[in-house]
């Protein structure tokens, strides 16, 4: 699962498996990564497949097999899976959530590491490389866009999902998952992934993080492929001693790579490892990698490969880009929802029937603060989701409150104006039919609710609009009090208006 990308707001209150969705997070060829938390607040990254897959009764068993097998894995230095549901309407696995920046971000952000911080990462790396292939699993997805960095602290994100990505249907189509210039070369040639393909992709990954550039480089696919497999790589930028090690696993013969065990014993001081048995081999049989052979053969078919980290490099394209099935919100609290959602208009409108300028006030001010409040948690929330909680995000918040209420106020009063404006166009009608002043302005205030709803920028007034309301519509009882509230208020104000006439405190009648 990949935080490469911006995040966007999911859809409200979508939930999926018992975990309310908070934001995405990016995505890949097999499906939608979110932010999501629990009823008690625990927060993981949950990632949804996509709807060519949800279907496949033989990708969900793989699906399962896998979980199986990685939810084995318990390391400090690994995103490990905490729940799945495989076979559900949604299929899902859930991970850790680790709030920073991937490493190929925290380059572009922060340049290369360097001194100890990078004999820190590569050794986290290699450990949690070590913790995957303890438990039989191979990671075949190694790159800067899989490792999140939780403070100088390397996280391995995305483990084994390749496999299940190997979806027949994709194969038979000529697609190949994975990166150009982390891909191991002997998966180019279309030979099985063993050990010694995570550790290539160990050091090619180590080797961007020492200099912040590729390897191998940039440019087509082909190209970067072409250079993997002859081994044609720029590790000048790194350290002496690791620009040994790193330019050993580089090896294009996976034969004479030094073995994981000797890169830990180098990275805790032991001495640099040059030439290295074998490595072992997989699991004979091992139906899962996508050789490049195969999709070679459908020369006159797409060959894709997902490129993550540069998403502009040429040779490469994007597909599969359906959207997450949103479960549907259970029909009896939709309508609790819509009937809330109408007494408010209602009490809008009879507001403005029995108060004009006071209820245009309200309303005006509160367009302003729901969409100051919006654009403000947009802005926390992005920051929040790429470098994780600080203390110092509370005063952050209260520091940029006028700056966002200024930025909220020209889309605020075009808002305004537009609503206003149709609701006067009402209000002339109205008053060409000769309905009396209480219906023309109830008429007018409807229209203008209405306005405000779905007007230009009218999302920054329903997003917080139904944030306050879709908590109190989940069950009955708080439904209930606060919809017999509402509608009492509603009908208050439309008799007050209908007995009393209307009242144009603090300014006077215009029409008089």
């Amino acid at each position: 699962m990949t935080t490469s990308q911006r995040p966007e707001s999911a859809p409200a209150e979508i939930r999926v498996g018992g975990y309310r969705l908070l934001t995405r997070l990016g995505e890949g060829g097999m499906g939608v990564v979110h932010l999501a938390c629990r009823e008690d607040g625990h927060r993981v990254a949950l990632k949804v497949l996509r709807p060519h897959i949800v279907g496949d009764d033989e990708a969900r068993a793989r699906l399962t097999r896998e979980v199986n097998s990685l939810s084995r894995i318990r390391s400090r230095w690994i995103a490990e899976i905490v729940d799945s549901d495989p076979w559900g309407e949604i299929p899902f696995v859930a991970t850790r959530y680790v709030p920073g920046l991937s490493l190929h971000d925290h380059v572009a952000e922060e340049g290369p590491i360097t001194g100890d911080d990078l004999r820190w990462f590569a050794e986290c790396l290699a450990e949690g490389l070590a913790s995957v292939h303890a438990v039989g699993v191979l990671h075949r997805d190694v790159k800067p866009s899989n490792v999140l960095m939780e403070g100088r602290t390397p996280i391995l994100i995305d483990f084994g999902l390749a496999r299940v990505a190997d979806d027949p249907k994709l194969t038979h189509t000529g697609w190949l998952l994975g990166t150009p210039g982390y891909l191991a070369p002997e998966i180019l040639h279309g030979d099985d992934a063993t050990t010694a393909s995570d550790i290539h992709s160990w050091a090619a990954t180590v080797a961007f993080a020492g200099t912040g550039r590729p390897p191998f480089g940039r440019g087509p696919s082909m190209a970067i492929m072409d250079r993997v497999r002859r081994g044609e790589h720029d590790l000048s930028g790194l350290p002496d001693d690791l620009r040994e090690v790193v330019h050993a696993a580089l090896d294009p013969d996976p034969a004479r790579r030094p073995a994981l065990g000797e890169i830990r014993d180098w990275v805790v001081g032991g001495p640099v490892p040059v030439v290295a048995e074998p490595a072992p081999p997989s699991a004979p049989d091992d139906p899962y990698t996508v050789p490049l052979a195969l999709a070679a053969a459908a020369h006159e078919r797409t060959i894709s490969i997902f490129d993550e980290d540069d998403p502009e490099e040429a040779g490469s394209t994007r597909q599969l880009d359906e959207e997450l099935p949103a479960p549907r919100v259970p029909l009896a609290e939709r309508t609790r929802r819509a009937l809330l959602l109408v007494g408010l208009g209602l009490a809008g409108a009879t507001g403005i029937a029995a108060y004009p300028w006071l209820t245009l006030a309200a309303l005006a001010l509160l367009t302003w603060l729901f969409r100051g409040a919006s654009l403000a948690a947009s802005a926390a929330g992005a920051r929040r989701t790429l470098r994780g909680a600080r203390w110092y995000d509370g005063p952050q918040l209260l520091i940029a409150s006028p700056w966002h209420a200024v930025q909220a106020l020209p889309g605020a009063v075009l808002l305004l104006l537009w609503s206003l404006g149709l609701g006067l166009a009402c209000g002339l009608i109205c008053y060409a039919v000769a309905a009396s002043e209480q219906v023309t302005l109830f008429a007018s205030g409807l229209v203008t609710v209405l306005a405000l709803w779905l007007g230009p920028g009218g999302s920054r007034f329903r997003g917080p609009l139904t944030r306050m309301v879709n908590p109190v519509c989940r069950t009955l009882a708080p439904w209930l009090v606060a919809w017999v509230l509402v509608l009492a208020g509603a009908i208050g104000l439309g008799v007050l208006a209908t007995d009393r006439g209307t009242d144009w405190t603090p300014i006077g009648d215009p029409l008089h």
